[in-house]
């Protein structure tokens, strides 16, 4: 009989932990008795990856935001390769988070072991010089976007431009769906809806969130009042909206749901969103969207000095010019 295939897994945000349960799912098509393990969020769990470490644990992003928690972060990287060796799999597929995954690639390779980069670091933007050392890294990169793919091409480092799974899964939104969608979530027919995306991290809520309901109260006062409706990703998220609800002050018309992004979406006449995965989602959806971000100013500053790209949100990035 011949042995199981065992492949490990990293994922270190919600957007990750969606791919990685979409591959898992893809891979028991094929081998049903596919063994994962790594670092995983709960849909990746839910899709029977066993979980070393969970994925809410990697979830920074900033510069530095990413210095404060340094030291854990470092410290789940050793166990997790101490692990690995330990106990290797066939195969090591690092999702996105390519600050967090490279370095444990780059050790694995060293070791032997194959390995594969899920999503392409933004080298298209910034620190180009990295394929260097993704080159070092992985034995083949798989990009969701093609325009990616022809960078490492000139590199010489194997890549496959696999697309994004949510482009086969979403279409343009109805109005029978906007109707629908808005009966679920309790909302009125007669008043516009505004879904607020601020981020899937509690560190994109403490930033945006106040900035969004800001935003919310502007149009109320100047005479566009709207229905709001914000997806939560988890807990601290939820404590966050709570608190920035109660700071922005009597007035706004708010329904909080659990995760949801999408069925937010659909009932919405426009969304206010983080830059991310959620504007390609809005993109498919055709929703109309503002995009928005903040930084810390110190990763801002650094952050201006050296992207090159004129474009954030993807939208704008696939069609090469400001669509949003």
């Amino acid at each position: 009989m011949a042995a199981r295939l065992r492949v490990g897994l990293i994922a270190g945000e919600p957007s990750g932990d969606a791919l990685g349960a979409a591959l898992i799912a893809a891979l028991r098509r094929r081998v049903p008795e596919v063994e994962c393990f790594g670092i995983a969020g709960a849909a990746m769990r839910d899709a029977g990856c066993r979980a070393l470490y969970p994925a809410e644990d990697l979830a920074v992003m900033g510069i530095v935001e990413v210095l404060a928690h340094l030291p854990r972060l470092l410290r789940i990287r050793r166990g997790l390769v101490h692990q690995l060796l330990a106990d290797p799999p066939d195969v090591l597929v690092g999702i996105d988070a390519p600050d967090f995954t490279l370095p444990v690639e780059h050790r694995l390779r060293r070791a032997g072991l194959r390995t594969v980069h899920y999503v392409s670091p933004s080298v298209w933007a910034w620190r180009e010089h990295r394929i260097k050392h993704i080159a070092g890294a992985v034995d083949r990169m798989l990009t969701l976007f093609p325009f990616e793919a022809g960078i490492y091409e000139r590199h010489g480092v194997p890549v496959t431009a696999v697309g994004h799974p949510l482009h086969t899964r979403l279409s343009p939104v109805t109005a029978t769906q906007r109707t629908d969608a808005r009966t679920a979530l309790g909302l009125r027919a007669d008043l516009p809806v505004l879904a607020l995306l601020p981020g899937s991290r509690a560190s994109e809520y403490r930033r945006l969130a106040p900035l969004f309901l800001d935003t919310a109260q502007w149009l109320r006062a100047n005479g566009r009042p709207c229905q709001l409706v914000v997806p939560l990703v988890g807990s601290a998220a939820r404590a966050v909206l709570e608190t920035e609800l109660r700071r922005a002050g009597a007035g706004l018309s708010c329904t909080l749901i659990d995760g949801g992004a999408q069925q937010a979406m659909t009932a919405a006449d426009a969304v206010l969103l983080a830059s991310g995965t959620a504007t390609l989602e809005a993109m498919l959806l055709a929703r109309p969207m503002v995009v928005a971000y903040r930084l810390a100013p110190l990763t801002y500053a650094i952050a201006r000095r050296l992207v090159r790209t004129p474009h954030v949100a993807i939208p704008n990035l696939l069609a090469g010019e400001r669509l949003v």
